[in-house]
């Protein structure tokens, strides 16, 4: 299966399951990332190539828009809710965007909303200039983790090995020989690998592309699987935060999620070629398509909800301040559910309106 020794190594792990007893299998540790861009072919640069003019577009809109807020926080609803649905926890997008963050009803809101709060502190820290840490890594998989049954192993690097998936017609007992994938095991070298520098997470190293260089971070990552659990939402997070803090992006409007959620098998079938065949064009190549897509999509509901905003204001310009209060929230309520896919006549029933713009509660 791994036919590729430069991507890193098997290396020998035991443990005991508390059925099939006693179990010896291996585990892949990931080369440590160089400094340099894998050898890639031209139409995986040609994405790269959109994927940068996507992202440029889509962050000269945000810089435009009166009021970024606006988009962000239903956007981040959204991204919550589908990366979650990625993981298995699924909560409708239309009760996600209007939930209430002091009271979660169900245990899939509370991690849905736990997102939303671990983004929100991770931009703040990136719009601070501060670099990406393993602290802050561990400081935000404890966020995401807050109020779940496995709240009291999160904030930290993992201390059990792990497994991924189960390989299709697998018919052994035990999980770990049925698995699909089985990361590094905790320790030493598990710390190594996933510390910032070594992660290629702290913005372009020399000559790489930073699109190029959050790919391979966000390989990485996924690949080392460091937490017990939360992996794949903190690992999709961590791909705005670093476009963030290269300043490929200002402002963080991007989801990324809806997009990969379409494409599951294909998604983890590229991130597993890495490992297996260094195989870095299909996975780039991929990768940068659904940053692109992301980015444009992100954009025209950017670009249509401040349409909507501004002919709200033109509309109600002649009444008093209090009628133009009560008539906004339900008209934009209504063109805010088209916008961000939520079904039927519901939506975001909180809008608030200030004096100056709208705003959404959280």
């Amino acid at each position: 299966m791994f036919v590729n020794d430069a991507m890193g190594e098997l290396v020998d792990i035991t443990g005991s399951d508390p059925v099939t007893g006693g179990w010896q299998h291996k585990a892949f540790v990931p080369a440590t990332l160089g400094s340099d861009e894998p050898p890639l072919n031209g139409s995986t640069y040609r994405m790269v190539a959109a994927a940068g003019r996507a992202l440029a577009a889509l962050d000269a809109t945000a810089q435009q828009l009166p009021n970024p807020l606006l988009l962000r926080t239903p956007s981040l609803r959204r991204e919550a809710q589908s990366t979650s649905a990625l993981e298995g926890t699924y909560a409708p997008l239309r009760e996600v965007l209007t939930a209430d963050d002091d009271a979660p009803a169900t245990a899939e809101m509370t991690e849905i909303l736990n997102y939303v709060r671990m983004a929100n502190s991770g931009f703040l820290w990136a719009q601070e200039g501060r670099p990406i840490t393993l602290s802050l890594i561990e400081d935000l998989q404890g966020d995401l983790m807050r109020g779940t049954p496995l709240e009291a192993a999160s904030g930290r690097l993992r201390d059990s090995q792990v497994m991924i998936g189960r390989r299709p017609g697998a018919h052994s007992a035990a999980p770990i020989h049925a698995s699909r994938f089985v990361p590094a095991p905790p320790g030493d070298r598990l710390r190594a690998g996933v510390r910032p520098r070594r992660l290629a997470a702290s913005g372009p190293r020399g000559d790489i592309d930073p699109i190029i260089a959050a790919g391979m971070a966000h390989y990485q990552f996924e690949t080392l699987h460091p937490f017990r659990d939360g992996n794949g939402r903190l690992g999709r997070f961590l791909i705005v935060l670093t476009l963030l803090s290269s300043g490929v992006l200002s402002e963080p409007t991007l989801t990324v999620s809806p997009w990969f959620e379409e494409r599951r098998a294909e998604y983890y079938d590229a991130l597993l070629r890495v490992s297996t065949h260094g195989d870095w064009d299909t996975f780039l190549t991929f990768f940068s398509r659904g940053l692109a897509a992301a980015a444009t999509n992100t954009r025209h509901q950017m670009l249509a909800l401040a349409a909507a905003h501004q002919s709200l204001k033109g509309d109600g310009a002649h009444l008093q301040p209090a009628v133009r209060a009560r008539l906004r929230p339900r008209r934009l309520r209504g063109r805010e559910s088209e916008l961000h896919g939520a079904q039927g006549r519901g939506g975001p029933r909180r809008l608030v309106w200030t004096s100056q713009q709208p705003r959404w509660p959280g």
